[in-house]
């Protein structure tokens, strides 16, 4: 480390004003803070004095997803390898396949994203912020598998540029930036973003997993075989004949976008964010609370016409994204609530919603991407409302006095 330190000191006066590297002067400032924790400290504007900052904190979000990712990745083997018929196929096998699919899809969210954040650090003259380390990794696990490289290209440029960049940047934004991503792309491509070839990869790739699919397979997600087939027993990995549990929903070893299927995975990172504070357990119980609320409603009115509403509670939360929203998307401290009620506020309609609009909303199986956004929106009138019944509370205490 002492020799890349004694290194970026000799070509840093390269990048200053006046080097002939001037121009990428927030690169090199973005490389340097990227590697080394910086001796700089805010001169004005800060309400919070801690020792963490901004690198430590993306970081460790990007430590709890890990367990996501790496069993994504397997899931994306294990459907493969269920879909061409071959289950017997090695761990090791099926975590390689799963690597190759998804490595291109984060490669290119990286380098897309990235390289928007740094054209527009320079053009403003600001220092380069690490949020992207985060949205770069939950795009690619919320996207499904087989969403053209190119699509995911342009869902995460829409999203950096009008979803962060126009509202000033890291911190500034309204809207969570990797599912305004996701919601691009469903809206804009909404025949890849769902349907029976979306979340389950049956092509070979350099040489492994080459086979043919076998007959009965349809690569449906568990949610999108209620929305299509009302009253029909849900398929394990969509092979005929073999029945979803609830355990298996909890694993994860069902079709669905790589780092939503595991319920396993997701506490595990759930338990990380709440040990170091990064998330808020307000926000992230609430949704839970919410969803368990608005899933009991639902199954204790059961219709054939709404075939979520025969989903028991418990079952809600395990399929489809919605303990990954509520532990990752919920809780981003810039785009939800505030104030301690409000985020008990928050986080309770996001749950209610979500499980709302998935059950009686028949053109649409899932509902977390979209409460999440719409709460966003709702989040900083919610914090007004909080704090004015706050302060209309204690002046009436002083007028008593």
């Amino acid at each position: 480390m002492k020799s890349l330190r004694k290194y970026m000191n000799k070509i840093k006066p390269a990048f200053m004003p006046g080097g002939r590297l001037a121009k990428l002067q927030s690169v090199y400032d973005g490389m340097e803070t990227f590697l080394f924790t910086p001796n700089t400290t805010s001169a004005s504007g800060v309400h919070i004095h801690d020792g963490n900052d901004l690198k430590r904190t993306m970081i460790t979000v990007v430590v709890a997803l890990l367990p996501c990712l790496l069993f994504g990745m397997y899931n994306i083997g294990l459907q493969h390898f269920l879909a061409i018929g071959q289950p017997a196929a090695s761990f090791w096998t099926m975590f390689l396949y799963g690597l190759l699919a998804l490595l291109p899809c984060i490669v290119v969210s990286y380098v897309v994203g990235l390289g928007i954040e740094f054209i527009a650090a320079q053009i403003h003259h600001k220092e380069i912020q690490e949020g992207f380390l985060v949205t770069g990794i939950l795009i690619p696990l919320i996207v499904p598998v087989n969403t053209p490289l190119w699509m995911v290209a342009v869902a995460t440029a829409f999203a950096v540029v009008f979803a962060k960049e126009v509202f000033g940047g890291t911190g500034m934004n309204i809207f969570n930036v990797a599912l305004i991503t996701r919601a691009f792309l469903f809206f804009a491509y909404p025949s890849r973003m769902s349907g029976d070839t979306a979340f389950v990869k049956t092509d070979g790739i350099l040489g492994i997993g080459d086979g043919q699919v076998v007959d009965g397979f349809t690569g449906a997600t568990p949610l999108g075989q209620l929305a299509t087939h009302v009253g029909d027993t849900l398929q394990l990995n969509n092979v005929v004949g073999t029945p979803i549990g609830t355990c298996d929903a909890f694993m994860g070893t069902i079709a669905g976008s790589p780092g939503e299927t595991s319920m396993v995975a997701i506490l595990i990172g759930a338990a990380l964010l709440l040990i170091t504070g990064i998330a808020s357990w307000r926000v992230m119980c609430s949704v839970f609370a919410g969803g368990l609320a608005m899933a009991a409603v639902a199954h204790a009115c059961p219709t054939p016409a709404y075939a979520a509403s025969l989903l028991d509670p418990l079952a809600q939360l395990c399929y489809g994204g919605f303990a990954f929203a509520a532990v990752f998307m919920a809780t981003d401290p810039v785009t939800g609530a505030r104030t301690r009620i409000g985020q008990y506020i928050y986080g309770f309609m996001i749950g209610v919603l979500a499980i709302l609009i998935r059950v009686y909303n028949g053109g649409y199986p899932e509902g977390a991407m979209l409460a999440v956004l719409l709460m966003n929106a709702f989040a900083p009138l919610i914090d007004h409302c909080v704090v004015s019944f706050n302060i209309k509370r204690r002046a009436r205490r002083a007028a008593a006095k």
